[in-house]
């Protein structure tokens, strides 16, 4: 990584939407779905299936601070899920799709933290937000079928959610 390129981890449901959405942004430089925020090493999707791990499908973004801000990146993850919604996204249900930040920086934190707040003062939201914001934890690399999968199936998202106008 360069000194201006970044991580950014985010879990907002089923990842292969989620990286789709994230490789579209100018200034991102890799994507990576794995799994994180869970007790076990080296889980499988199986695994993380399960609802045992704790993990949360994930996406990991390597990002060019220069070419995209942090804050531009926290407006597609609000804006590609329901954050209202515990351990739920559409017909995706367990803690594996939870709606979860994983920071890397104290900055990192506080400009998330900052986000949520905003977005609940905002009233565009009917019910509160449920998204963690935690410290990133270890990022375990998803298998490698599901990398890029709407790229190489063709596919553009797993669904929508309209909540934020």
């Amino acid at each position: 990584m360069s000194k201006n390129t970044q991580l950014a981890t985010f879990a907002a449901g089923c990842f292969w939407g989620v990286e789709e959405a994230f490789r579209q942004i100018k200034g991102v430089k890799s994507t990576m779905v794995g799994y994180t925020g869970g007790r076990s090493e080296n889980p499988t999707y199986h695994d993380v299936c399960s609802d045992k791990t704790g993990h949360a499908e994930a996406i990991q973004v390597e990002y060019d601070q220069a070419e995209v801000s942090y804050e531009k990146l926290l407006e597609v993850f609000w804006s590609i899920h329901n954050p209202t919604t515990l351990n739920r996204q559409g017909p995706d249900i367990g803690s594996q799709y939870r709606s979860m930040i994983a920071y890397h920086t104290a900055e990192q934190e506080q400009i998330a933290r900052n986000s949520k707040e905003s977005i609940e003062k905002s009233g565009r939201l009917k019910n509160k937000i449920v998204t963690e914001i935690v410290s990133a934890s270890s990022f375990y690399k998803a298998e490698e079928y599901h990398q890029k999968y709407y790229m190489k199936m063709g596919g553009s998202s797993c669904y929508t959610h309209p909540v934020m106008e």
